[in-house]
């Protein structure tokens, strides 16, 4: 996916209706602090439009980013922040499971996982609901950079273990700092929505493929 535009279009809070969009969607959750904001970031060849910060649990919107006016990708509000209350939780719970319940035109789900830790019991709860909501996770283990290249495939496997995933399960390691893993995403996502086989012809018939 070469980024030529992207705008944060919509935001809904815990009142709103969310919208019937025309486009499809790609979402990511992820435990407050995983790194979800300086991914999506990332992906988007922004330096700030996801908001980032030190405090856990900044997200507590559905926000709808629409990427080069073909998709959207949909950032999730963060689970699993200790401090916030019980009543809070219950809040950002219902919107993500109302989101992931309706959404018509979602395609996939990415559940961003600290490569550094074994899954918390909070992971594992969010990677089976969004399972029992028809979808298969394809997850993002974050913080690579904070961990030897010797030990990637031994986190890898520690995920998928505490996670106890399907086979087929899809794993991309990724760091915010080296963006090492932005490319393997975006070629999934690609895949997913088809954009993949989008080809054109330059002037002399020549096949040119943008990815």
């Amino acid at each position: 996916m070469v980024i030529k535009s992207v705008e944060l279009e919509i935001v809904c809070g815990v009142t709103s209706k969310l919208p019937d969009t025309d486009k499809p969607e790609v979402a990511f959750a992820g435990k407050s602090n995983v790194g979800k904001s300086s991914l999506i970031n990332g992906l988007m060849n922004r330096k700030a439009l996801a908001r980032t910060s030190s405090q856990p649990g900044k997200t507590q919107t559905i926000n709808y980013y629409n990427i080069n006016q073909c998709m959207y990708l949909v950032d999730l509000p963060g689970y699993g922040y200790a401090r916030a209350s019980v009543k809070e939780k219950e809040k950002w719970g219902k919107m993500i499971e109302n989101y992931l319940h309706t959404s018509k035109k979602l395609q996939a789900v990415f559940l961003l996982i600290d490569i550094r830790h074994e899954p918390s019991s909070n992971d594992k709860q969010m990677y089976d609901w969004i399972v029992y909501q028809g979808y298969n996770p394809i997850i993002i283990a974050t913080k690579l950079d904070k961990i030897k290249r010797s030990q990637i495939a031994k986190h890898v496997k520690m995920i998928k273990t505490g996670l106890d995933v399907k086979p087929d399960t899809i794993v991309l390691p990724y760091s915010a700092q080296t963006k090492q893993g932005r490319e393997e995403i975006w070629s999934v996502i690609d895949e997913l929505l088809g954009f993949a086989q989008d080809v054109s012809r330059d002037s002399r018939g020549e096949k040119n493929e943008e990815t």
